[in-house]
């Protein structure tokens, strides 16, 4: 099969994506730095990073630190506030970029995630917010909401409520059950779930006598999460009937046809990026050049083909 002929079109929450790769949260910016590598418009869609209702600066230095198999980073946030980003980033994102964009959307109270969706309800330069309950470097908010099943379900029913647009919940992998989660979620009206998050771990400075990162705690990604990313991505995918986004150590086609077939319909890069701008759109061609040595005609065929309960949700 020519790879020209391999369909690669994935369809989720009402949107039609060309393939099945985009950017996580947080590793992409708004676009502006990677539109200067390549074409946005190779991309399946765009997911900024986290925005919050004011401007952030961020946790205290050092926010990263490298680990034998990924990266720790507490970033706490950083943005420039919704307002700025409604006004500014989105808009330019649009104008270079002819793809579904998503809104991470982030707090600290459930007051503050409705005020960002409110603000975000008046942009037609988005197409879906990604409700971020799941951030391990903030003090108050995040995390909490997404620890707790009750709690997840009642701030994804107001999100609900809020958003004119779709809301894709992003979880954390520091649960007891990520399928408890998953599912509370769904029954509150989530429209897709994309998971996971980054592991909370933490590095010593062993000279200073105390922990590397200025918050001291900070999010494990990179390949040594992948197959704790996996994992649970084939039991979300196998209990839910929402589509599922699989995010965690993802870094060549055969990582992203990995969790395509452990049942999600799509996927995000992060922690790859840094370490090579131009990931997505080789993990696209990837996924493309062994779809058709495999002579698959259509990359939505793979979705779950590795996991006999996965609902194989898509919009088509």
């Amino acid at each position: 099969m020519n790879s020209g002929e391999v369909d690669l079109r994935v369809s989720f929450c009402g949107l039609t994506l060309n393939n099945p790769v985009m950017p996580a949260s947080g590793c992409f910016s708004y676009g502006r730095e990677m539109k200067d590598f390549y074409d946005l418009n190779l991309l399946g869609a765009v997911v900024v990073k986290a925005t919050t209702l004011a401007e952030r600066e961020g946790n205290p230095t050092p926010r990263v630190a490298e680990t034998p198999a990924g990266m720790l980073n507490s970033i706490g946030l950083q943005n420039p506030g919704v307002s700025r980003v409604v006004r500014e980033e989105l808009p330019y994102l649009r104008r270079v970029a002819a793809v579904p964009v998503i809104v991470n959307v982030a707090g600290t109270m459930v007051e503050d995630y409705v005020a960002v969706v409110e603000a975000l309800n008046h942009s037609a330069d988005l197409d879906a917010i990604e409700l971020n309950i799941s951030c391990p470097n903030v003090k108050c908010g995040g995390i909490q909401f997404g620890t707790d099943p009750t709690m997840a379900a009642d701030m994804v029913r107001t999100m609900k409520c809020a958003s004119r647009y779709p809301v894709i919940v992003k979880l954390s992998p520091n649960v007891t059950s990520i399928v408890d989660m998953a599912q509370a979620c769904e029954k509150a009206g989530a429209d897709a779930i994309s998971l996971i998050n980054t592991l909370i771990g933490m590095q010593i400075d062993i000279e200073k006598k105390r922990p590397l990162l200025g918050n001291g705690i900070g999010g494990l990604s990179g390949p040594a999460i992948k197959p704790v990313a996996l994992r649970m991505v084939y039991e979300v995918a196998a209990s839910v009937s929402v589509p599922v986004i699989g995010i965690g150590g993802i870094a060549t086609g055969r990582d992203a046809i990995e969790f395509l077939q452990a049942g999600a319909t799509a996927v995000q890069v992060g922690t790859a990026n840094f370490t090579d701008p131009y990931v997505c759109p080789r993990i696209v061609d990837e996924v493309r050049s062994w779809c058709a040595l495999h002579e698959v005609a259509r990359v939505r065929d793979l979705i779950g083909a590795a996991n006999p309960r996965a609902r194989r949700v898509t919009d088509g």
